[in-house]
């Protein structure tokens, strides 16, 4: 038996970060988890001691340190790559469970809807990186690029943030594409937190709670 691998997605300011906090506290005492197994929380880029390398060197926001696109989705999968290696499938051989803010479906909306490199290009490079690591569910908080930059604009944009509400447009609108394609769970990240929250809970609930009876 593995553990169960968690992905949620969107576009800044969605509210994954609060999100994953909320539902990272509720998992270990929702009778979800078997026997021994723990969640361990993690985020792209950065969730590696290596990972956090990369992911300086990536949202770095000095103009002169700006990677080309290539460059750029090189640094993702490098990110990934060890993301993987050394901490989501350990955690999964181990029969924990893994809940990771953003995974590969990122890259694709990002480098490619948003920087336009084919989606081919970063599909076959997914094929290599992720080693056969997939989530088993993936919930896709959805937000416009309007109440997007209205919900970031008191805080330091890191560089990506930074690109602009027709980037975000692009990225928003290849998110949707992917979410579709792959059955992703979509709940709107414009209500309250709590109402999120719920509807998470529940959706983990009803895809995962055949877990108490094994």
């Amino acid at each position: 038996m593995r553990g169960k691998f968690i992905v949620i997605e969107g576009i800044d300011g969605c509210g994954k970060t609060t999100q994953i906090d909320e539902i990272s506290r509720w998992i270990p005492t929702s009778g979800l988890l078997r026997g021994k197994s723990k969640l361990v929380k993690t985020r792209e880029p950065g969730g590696s001691l290596l990972g956090k390398k990369i992911r300086n060197l990536i949202l770095d926001n000095h103009k002169d340190n700006k990677p080309s696109s290539l460059a750029e989705l090189l640094l993702y999968s490098a990110d990934r790559a060890e993301h993987i290696s050394k901490t989501i499938s350990p955690a999964l051989e181990n029969q924990d469970w893994v809940l990771s803010d953003r995974f590969c479906d990122s890259t694709l909306a990002y480098q490619g809807y948003g920087r336009n490199i084919n989606l081919e290009i970063i599909k076959n490079i997914e094929s290599i990186v992720c080693q056969g690591e997939y989530p088993d569910l993936t919930i896709f908080l959805e937000i416009s690029a309007e109440e997007s930059i209205l919900r970031r604009e008191k805080l330091i944009p890191d560089r990506i943030e930074s690109e602009g509400i027709k980037f975000l447009e692009k990225v928003n609108e290849g998110f949707k594409l992917i979410a579709k394609e792959k059955n992703w769970t979509t709940i709107s990240a414009a209500q309250d937190i709590n109402t999120i929250t719920n509807e998470i809970k529940e959706t983990l609930l009803k895809k995962f709670s055949q877990v108490k009876n094994d």
